[in-house]
């Protein structure tokens, strides 16, 4: 967050952007670095490229970048906020990307031809070999820096990653072919690269390797680009955050309005928030009353009726009549601005995982470079020459270096999220997948994720001898005359199940209570039974069974009343969406505990669990505390997952070793997620789980055969038997086999066989509370 570097550095606290980060393990090296220092405690969080550090007295923000410089990477201290006009904050990863981008580019227009001539005999015209080297020599040095100064970095710390090992095979490749073509005869005039596999040795002083060099380079830019570009995304749940305030506001001065940016709005300023208008900040109402749609924070659909005393939050959208509001809490202090401080602190804190591709790395790497010595010694101890012995050790290093690592990642990758998107569902990068093998418990928010979050109709009890079309069309009329959220559900419903509704005449709002109008001649009251007893309609006992059942399932019922007679109470409510139950056993088959989570009562919250089958609920829980239930279970030892779809649930996606929104929900719980169900169907979860272990094993798979296929080589290229053919036969053959089973994610499917969006929901469930009308 953009807050100033002197208060932060005061209160002992500060956060750093840390650049040259390349993998996970970059990360743990700054941490240690950092945690070394005397009262030092700090996190780095290589997704958001940001150190959260708390540091004593003795210990200054100066003294914490230079560790980190010291340590190989770069550290800035957070920038004063920015006035208007002064750029946006997110310029710097949109530069880092397009660089890449740019490396990218170039490296995959100047790799293919050298590749193309390397292994196509027809294409070796006379000096191709020249040819070769000005094309590769740009993709050596310019496209392949970032690994050559990261293996400098990690060798500085005695550390091998896969940074290490393209670096040093690239480099080994390069520089041999250099000395081939300089000092060797592969630089005459006719050379070509034959078809032959004989395995005889040879100085190599014919033998160049730039094909191996360029391609190595160009497929690990692509799946580094590919992966960057869902990094950056990490940081956009706080962007998306702060979009969802007001950006102006109208406040009440000498009995003025005057219209303001909410950031210069102070503690005890009176403004007005008329309906559709975003509620501007924290606050309590002085004058008016008015329904209150908060279900882009709390995330439940029933709206909140507000009157004067009662509390408002900001960002909550006003549905009704005018308000006056008097701001209590603004700018940091806010409940959306906490929000955002739980979702950082839970994408900071969130366990990073190191690419499988660096773990194989750290032990692979030292093991070639230590086999290379041993090759370069043992041939030179037999006094075989030094350019064989030389040569020998070369081919150890150059065969250690495969094509296939670098496609491993992300043709799996790219495939299983291509055949994710068709089935409903974004992953975000490859760290996502690792997360997916060990969840054994899934979180599931009700509101939108269980359940629709819309109110719709659900049932009508009449009273004796009275048609329930007549109640619908005389009271869906009345209400489609009304903003309130509930009355438009009731006329939505109306509609569908009757057609044409009446013609509404003197309608009038009756606050707190209901409506009242007259419909096609008939003195028609819709609302709370004290409205209709105003009139003397007074409920049967018949129909006050009917609405105290409803109340006593958290449906939310309403009374209607005609020509001096109570006749009908109709029912509205939140509904189960028709897919969950199967969802929910979908996920119990894959090993998953499912637990619902909900700001509702237990009443509530037991009914819709029973009716999709889950046992255990937590409910009652406030928005801000869903995150606190997360960190519980993990701290009970299990790996959570968590389903949700609204604001309220982005730190609690953050917070979960694996997120999943549903893609009909809020931008802050999507950018927030790790994975994006697009359609509203949480039967899409299960094969988000299963689809992503499978991208996980397939990537095991291919990392497999990329260093089988190198490690048989290795003992050829030791032994001085491996000539340019066998090395470029088993690249292409290593990588064919690689793209080949990934491919085999194309065939993944979904359990339910569908990959059309979700019909509508049917089945009910219950809001909370009936509200006041």
């Amino acid at each position: 967050m953009t807050t100033g570097a002197v208060p932060e550095a005061e209160s002992g606290r500060i956060e750093l952007a840390i650049g040259g980060m390349t993998c996970a393990s970059c990360a743990n090296r700054i941490e240690r670095k950092l945690n070394k220092l005397e009262g030092v405690t700090a996190t780095v969080n290589y997704a958001t490229e940001k150190a959260k550090v708390e540091f004593p007295a003795g210990v200054s923000p100066e003294d914490l970048v230079a560790t980190v410089e010291a340590a190989g990477y770069t550290a800035e201290l957070p920038a004063p906020p920015k006035g208007e006009g002064e750029g946006d904050a997110g310029g710097e990863p949109d530069d880092g990307l397009r660089t890449l981008r740019q490396r990218l580019v170039m490296s995959v227009v100047l790799a293919v031809p050298v590749i193309a001539m390397a292994m196509v005999p027809a294409l070796q015209f006379d000096n191709w070999q020249w040819l070769s080297l000005t094309l590769a020599s740009p993709v050596v040095v310019y496209a392949g820096w970032p690994f050559h100064k990261a293996a400098w970095t990690n060798l500085r710390h005695g550390a091998a990653t896969m940074d290490t090992l393209v670096s040093v095979g690239t480099l080994a490749a390069f520089g041999w072919s250099l000395w081939a073509l300089f000092f060797g005869t592969a630089g005459e005039t006719g050379l070509k690269h034959g078809f032959e596999f004989s395995m005889t040795r040879s100085d190599g002083s014919m033998n160049i390797y730039l094909e191996a060099a360029s391609g190595v380079i160009a497929f690990i830019l692509a799946g580094r680009y590919f992966e960057a570009r869902s990094k950056r995304r990490a940081g956009a749940a706080l962007r998306a955050l702060l979009e969802l305030g007001a950006k102006e506001v109208s406040v009440v001065r000498d009995g003025r309005e005057e219209r303001i940016p909410v950031e210069k709005l102070a503690v005890d300023d009176v403004f007005v928030v008329r309906p559709g208008e975003k509620i501007a900040t924290d606050g309590v109402v002085t004058e008016g009353s008015s329904a209150v749609d908060a279900s882009l924070l709390t995330g439940e659909s029933v709206p909140v009726e507000v009157a004067p005393g009662d509390a408002v939050v900001g960002a909550t959208v006003n549905a009704g009549g005018r308000l006056l509001v008097r701001a209590t809490r603004v700018g940091a202090d806010t409940q959306l601005a906490q929000m955002a401080r739980l979702v950082e602190d839970a994408q900071t804190g969130k366990a990073q995982v190191q690419r499988l591709a660096d773990r194989i790395s750290g032990i692979f790497v030292p093991v070639v470079i230590a086999l290379a010595v041993a090759t370069l010694g043992f041939w030179v101890g037999t006094g075989s020459g030094l350019a064989g012995a030389f040569t020998a050790a070369v081919a150890v290093l150059i065969i250690a270096c495969p094509c296939a690592l670098g496609l491993a990642t992300p043709t799996a990758l790219m495939v299983g999220t291509g055949r994710g998107a068709q089935l409903g569902i974004l992953i975000k990068g490859p760290e996502v997948l690792e997360s997916t093998r060990a969840i054994d418990t899934v979180v599931l928010d009700k509101t939108g994720t269980v359940t629709t979050g819309r109110m719709a109709l659900v049932d009508v009890h009449t009273a004796d001898g009275v048609d329930e079309a007549d109640v619908l069309r005389l009271a869906g009329a009345l209400e489609n005359a009304s903003e309130h959220p509930i009355a438009q559900a009731i006329a939505k419903g109306a509609t569908e199940r009757v057609g044409t509704l009446g013609t509404v005449e003197d309608f009038a709002n009756v606050e707190g209570l209901g409506v009242q109008g007259i419909v096609d001649g008939h003195g028609v009251l819709v609302g709370r039974p004290q409205l209709l007893a105003e009139w003397s309609q007074h409920l049967t006992a018949e129909l006050e069974r009917a609405m105290a059942e409803a109340q006593s399932q958290g449906r939310t019922a309403v009374a209607v009343g005609w020509d001096g007679e109570a006749r009908a109470v109709i029912t509205v409510a939140d509904q189960v969406k028709p897919t969950s139950a199967e969802a929910i056993g979908q996920l119990r088959a894959l090993g998953l505990r499912p637990v619902l989570l909900t700001g509702d009562s237990e009443t509530v919250a037991r009914t819709v669990a029973d009716a999709v089958g889950i046992d255990e609920v937590i409910a009652e829980v406030l928005p801000q505390d869903k995150v606190d239930v997360v960190k519980r279970l993990q701290g009970e030892g299990r790996t959570v997952a968590m389903v949700g779809d609204g604001v309220n649930d982005a730190a609690a996606l953050a917070q979960a070793d694996l997120g999943l929104a549903m893609g009909t929900g809020t931008d802050v719980a999507i950018e927030a997620s790790d994975l994006t169900l697009v359609r509203g169907d949480l039967r899409a979860a299960a094969d988000a789980i299963r689809l992503s272990r499978r991208t996980l094993r397939t990537i095991k798979g291919n990392l497999f055969w990329a260093f089988a296929y190198n490690v048989a080589a290795l003992p050829l290229a030791a032994t001085g038997l491996l000539n340019p053919m066998i090395a470029g036969g088993a690249m292409a053959f290593s990588s064919v086999f690689v793209v080949s089973n990934s491919l085999r994610l194309r065939r993944f499917k979904a359990l339910n066989g569908d990959t059309a969006p979700a019909p509508a929901a049917a089945a009910p469930a219950r809001p909370e509370v009936e509200p006041a009308r």
